[in-house]
């Protein structure tokens, strides 16, 4: 009796976190795409306001509540979660209350798609033979490398980003740590966006969210992404040597 309640759920129990989070989603997407807007943070920025002034602290704990339901569901709108948060409490600490919020939400992901598939998948392909084992040797080599990489590349989605590492194998402490330093340069970004957008909404005009992709953004940004795959880099050269 005591070896059945000792063994871990299988089956459908344990793809049931990660079932519900993409049920969530797709309904949210239908359900929440059009009231998760910019044009619904500007009409509410007066009563929000209020609401903040009057009760900080609550303000403080349910928009972070809020935004690791956007994250962890991967419902739409996080950017404008982002925007909101630099709205609210200036760049900092809205940032600190962004980049914290959207790490909790992405390891609740995490911790779904690595129990529902990741142990299973992981376990596979280190089994297996061929190109599918040596990519999984070469995340395993450079995991802290190429995690910083995929937060740092704004191409990457932020929800294939949460995936990936659940299903390779990564430690939830190395997801977590890279996760919420390897988001910092872009949450700062469109925090202080968000902290401008009193200005935005008194001349009637909409943020620039393509700044990030401006020179002046981009290219620090870059540079970090070099130095993430410096270490990778230096490992091939490396072993080109030893051969």
């Amino acid at each position: 009796m005591s070896d059945m309640t000792d063994t871990p759920p299988t089956g459908l129990k344990r793809h049931l976190p990660l079932i519900a989070i993409l049920m969530v989603a797709v309904v949210g997407f239908f359900t929440l795409r059009d009231y998760l807007t910019f044009d619904t943070l500007r009409d509410n920025r007066e009563a929000l306001i209020a609401f903040r002034d009057a009760n900080y602290l609550l303000t403080v704990g349910a928009f972070m509540l809020a935004y690791i339901v956007i994250v962890a569901f991967s419902l739409p709108g996080a950017t404008i979660a982002t925007l909101t948060g630099g709205f609210l409490f200036a760049t900092f600490p809205g940032a600190l209350f962004n980049v914290t919020a959207a790490t909790i939400g992405a390891v609740i992901i995490f911790l779904a798609a690595r129990w529902g598939l990741g142990e299973k998948l992981s376990a596979r392909m280190e089994t297996s033979d061929g190109a599918v084992k040596k990519i999984k040797d070469g995340i395993d080599e450079n995991q802290w490398s190429m995690l910083f990489l995929i937060r740092l590349v704004p191409a990457v989605p932020f929800f294939v980003a949460n995936l990936v590492p659940a299903f390779v194998g990564v430690p939830l402490w190395r997801f977590a740590v890279t996760t919420f330093l390897g988001i910092i340069p872009g949450g700062v970004v469109y925090t202080s966006v968000g902290a401008g957008l009193g200005e935005v909404f008194e001349r009637g005009e909409t943020p620039n969210l393509g700044i990030i992709f401006e020179p002046h953004i981009l290219l620090p940004i870059l540079g970090l992404c070099v130095l993430a795959t410096l270490p990778i880099a230096l490992k091939a050269l490396r072993g080109k040597k030893g051969i």
